[in-house]
């Protein structure tokens, strides 16, 4: 995404790979958060996937506001570098070894 909106220049190629990388770094924070340590109990697994969870969306909402708030990148290029992120990530997930 960031390749295609750096035809439009730097700021919203820069917005665009900042919302991808938002992403790719929430995702990072929930698995560094689900595979520490030794193997766990269910109830213990599945809080840990609810507190990674809940840690990987408030990285991304405020990361969002940083984005869009702060640094006042182009709204359009960092939903979109976003979006397309989440949408890698979840069509990872259809896939099984």
């Amino acid at each position: 995404m960031a390749l295609l909106f750096l035809a439009q220049g730097w700021r919203p190629a820069t917005g665009a790979l900042a919302g991808g990388m938002l992403v790719a770094l929430g995702t990072t924070l929930l698995a560094a958060r689900m595979f520490r340590g030794d193997a766990i109990s269910g109830p213990m697994a599945f809080w840990g996937l609810l507190l990674g969870t809940l840690l990987k969306w408030v990285l991304l909402v405020g990361g969002l506001i940083g984005l869009l708030g702060v640094w006042r990148l182009p709204p359009l290029a960092v939903i979109t570098g976003f979006t397309a992120a989440l949408l890698v990530h979840l069509a990872g997930l259809r896939f099984k070894d």
